[in-house]
């Protein structure tokens, strides 16, 4: 009977740790923070004395558990997102992470590309390879590539764009095998693979790999930017508007906090990202006083999958207006509405 009344506080016990800790196959998010990228971007001899801030937005990601699982549903600051909406069909936690890391790769370039242009400043672009997103399984890469590696060349021969790449995996012979060249964690390595039906599109061969354009930039004068820590693209646009707060000898902020979002891309038009509601409350939370919303144009088409969409912009005013911030949120479709609204706001007393 002793050993009964002991047992049952135990299988309590266990039972409350699994609803709290047993992870499920979705995820929970929530609101991060505003990150000040005065200490994430470096510019050799950059101004450096502005009396504001420029800050990126983050979204907090999670897997769910039993316990979180069911708090989310009644929290206006939590949102359940199956894994379909976070990972990409038989994409591993891996494959999902050099992908966040490449978005992220990708918009500090454009940010770089776009600063520097517009402030007529030396940028030179290289481009380094191809970037192996996956590997899928049962493909002809397959224990031979690796997500992260790097293709060079193809039998010693260089190409010039993922387009050329394409050509040249499309021109080996259906028999034989091929010798990549590749960088992995930075170094210069050869791997041999033959061409197989890809699987899924058994009609096709190919390696079994998905791929992106891995490019550098090389700029005068230099510059770094550091997150490591951060994944995705939504923190293009204050990128550029931060180095080009260093390149140029005026105060962007004007003496204010400011925050946004929005995908830069290498036109200077502002991409449409996810989560802005949550960045939004976030934003507020940390006590950004302007911040820029993508005004991103919704197509037909983009109605006919989802009715009920609307523009980032739309989204931000609403929570702003739900949370009662006195923040500004401000449309932009492009980096230089960004620019034209902070050179025509009032210095900040």
């Amino acid at each position: 009977m002793k050993k009964g009344k002991a047992a049952a506080p135990l299988l309590l016990v266990l039972i409350l740790a699994i609803v709290a800790l047993l992870p499920m196959d979705s995820y929970i998010s929530k609101p991060g923070g505003a990150y000040d990228l005065t200490p994430l971007v470096e510019v050799q001899g950059g101004d450096e004395d502005d009396r504001g801030t420029m800050s990126l937005m983050t979204i907090a990601l999670s897997k769910a558990t039993p316990l979180t699982y069911v708090m989310a549903n009644f929290m206006d600051s939590r949102k359940v997102m199956k894994a379909g909406q976070v990972r990409q069909d038989g994409e591993t936690e891996r494959e999902y992470d050099i992908r966040q890391k490449k978005l992220m790769e990708d918009s500090q370039f454009n940010a770089i590309y776009v600063a520097y242009t517009k402030a007529r400043k030396t940028a030179d672009v290289a481009f380094e390879g191809v970037l192996v997103m996956r590997v899928l399984e049962g493909g002809a890469a397959s224990g031979i590539l690796e997500p992260g590696d790097i293709i060079t060349d193809i039998n010693g021969d260089a190409f010039g764009s993922s387009e050329e790449f394409a050509d040249a995996l499309a021109a080996l012979p259906e028999e034989g095998a091929a010798r990549l060249g590749i960088r992995r964690e930075d170094k210069r390595e050869e791997v041999t693979a033959s061409l197989a039906p890809i699987p899924g599109a058994e009609d096709r061969r190919g390696l079994g790999i998905t791929f992106a354009e891995e490019r550098s930039i090389r700029t005068e004068p230099e510059v770094e930017i550091h997150t490591e820590d951060i994944g995705g693209p939504s923190a293009g646009l204050m990128f550029t508007l931060e180095i080009m707060d260093r390149l140029l000898d005026e105060d962007l902020t004007r003496g204010y906090k400011v925050g946004g979002t929005g995908e830069m891309n290498e036109d200077g038009t502002v991409g449409r990202i996810g989560g802005i509601d949550f960045k939004i409350m976030a934003a507020d939370r940390d006590g950004i006083e302007i911040f820029f919303a993508p005004d991103d144009e919704i197509t037909d088409e983009m109605r006919k999958y989802n009715p009920g969409i609307r523009t980032n912009y739309e989204e931000a005013a609403e929570t702003a207006e739900k949370i009662g911030t006195d923040m500004i949120v401000v449309p932009v479709k492009t980096v230089d509405d960004a620019l034209e609204y902070l050179r025509s706001t009032k210095e900040k007393s």
